[in-house]
C-alpha cells in the first residue's frame, strides 16, 4: 500500500491484488505492467513474480491498520475483477471496505460486466455503500463506451468513468446516473496523442449534466512539461465524500486480529 500516490485524483493505493492481463487497447501501453515487470526475477521484490496475477492476502487489513480518512485506489496494480481473482476473495476485499468505512475507496476496472454481476450478488452487501466508488476505463468508443452502460445497470451509490487514455474523440456521452468524470493522456515513451478538441467535449458535457469533471494529465512522453491545465485552468472536481470517524482502537485490532489467519499469500477457500 502507498501512502502519497502520485496519482492526482486518489492519495493513496491498496493493492491486495498484483498483476493482470491485457484484454482492450487502453491495456497496450499499461504503466503497471512496465513497473512491475522491471523487478521480475528480483528476489523478495513485491513484484518478483513480475506482472502475473498473484492474491496477496497479507494486505487484506491495511486499509483497518490507516486511521487517517484516505481516498484509497484499491488494485492501482490490478484488476479486482479480473475473471482470475475468485469471487470470494474479491467479497473479502469489499469486506475491508465496508468496515473500515472512515475511508473513500476508489474501485477502478475494466471487467464492467463481472462488477456489475457481483454487485448484484455476492457485493450486494457493498454495493449501496456510499463510501465506495465503483467506476469503469474507458479509451475508445469501440471498447470503452459499452463499459458505461454495463456500469449504469449495476446497483452502485457513486459511479465513476476514468477516461484514461483518452484515444479517440468520444462523441456525444450518456452520462445519466454517472457521479464523476476523470481524463487523462496517455504517457511514457511511445504514448498515443491526445487532442484537446476531444478533452473539451468531454468537459463540455460534463458540465451541461453538473457532473464533477477532473483532468488528470496531457501525458505525452514528457508528462510534466505537459503539465495538467486545461485552457488555463485545473480541473479537480469530485464528488463530496461520507465522513465518518475511525473505529476506536480496540475494534480495529479485532478486526485486524480477525483476519490474521486469511494472511497467507493467495489463501483462498
Amino acid at each position: 500500500m502507498s501512502d502519497h500516490s502520485t496519482i492526482e485524483w486518489t492519495d493513496a493505493s491498496w493493492n491486495p491484488v498484483r498483476g493482470c492481463t491485457k484484454i482492450s487497447p487502453g491495456c497496450a501501453r499499461c504503466y503497471a505492467e512496465t513497473f512491475a515487470e522491471r523487478f521480475r526475477g528480483v528476489s523478495g521484490h513485491p513484484y518478483e513474480q513480475g506482472f502475473d496475477l498473484r492474491l496477496v492476502a497479507e494486505k487484506l487489513a491495511e486499509p483497518l491498520h490507516w486511521v487517517r480518512s484516505r481516498r484509497i485506489f484499491v488494485n492501482s496494480m490490478s484488476d479486482l475483477f479480473h475473471e482470475g481473482v475468485p469471487a470470494e476473495y474479491i467479497a473479502r476485499v469489499a469486506r475491508v471496505m465496508e468496515k473500515a468505512n472512515w475511508h473513500t475507496y476508489q474501485v477502478l476496472t475494466k471487467r464492467a460486466s463481472r462488477m456489475r454481476d457481483l454487485l448484484r450478488t455476492d457485493l450486494h452487501f457493498a454495493a449501496g455503500l456510499p463510501h465506495i466508488w465503483w467506476g469503469v476505463s474507458v479509451e475508445n468508443r469501440r471498447h470503452g463506451l459499452p463499459r458505461v452502460d454495463v456500469l449504469r445497470d449495476a446497483p452502485a451509490a457513486v459511479r465513476f468513468l476514468s477516461i484514461e487514455p483518452l484515444l479517440e474523440d468520444l462523441g456525444p456521452l450518456n452520462l445519466a446516473d454517472i457521479d464523476w468524470v476523470i481524463v487523462g493522456g496517455e504517457s511514457g515513451p511511445g504514448a498515443r496523442p491526445m487532442q484537446q478538441d476531444w478533452v473539451l467535449s468531454i468537459r463540455d458535457q460534463c458540465r451541461a449534466a453538473g457532473i464533477p469533471f477532473f483532468f488528470k494529465q496531457w501525458g505525452g512522453t514528457r508528462k510534466s512539461q505537459a503539465g495538467r491545465t486545461l485552457e488555463g485552468q485545473t480541473h479537480d472536481d469530485m464528488p463530496k465524500r461520507c465522513e465518518a470517524p475511525a473505529l476506536k482502537t480496540r475494534i480495529r485490532l479485532s478486526l485486524i486480529g480477525e483476519m490474521a489467519p486469511l494472511q497467507l499469500v493467495g489463501n483462498v477457500p
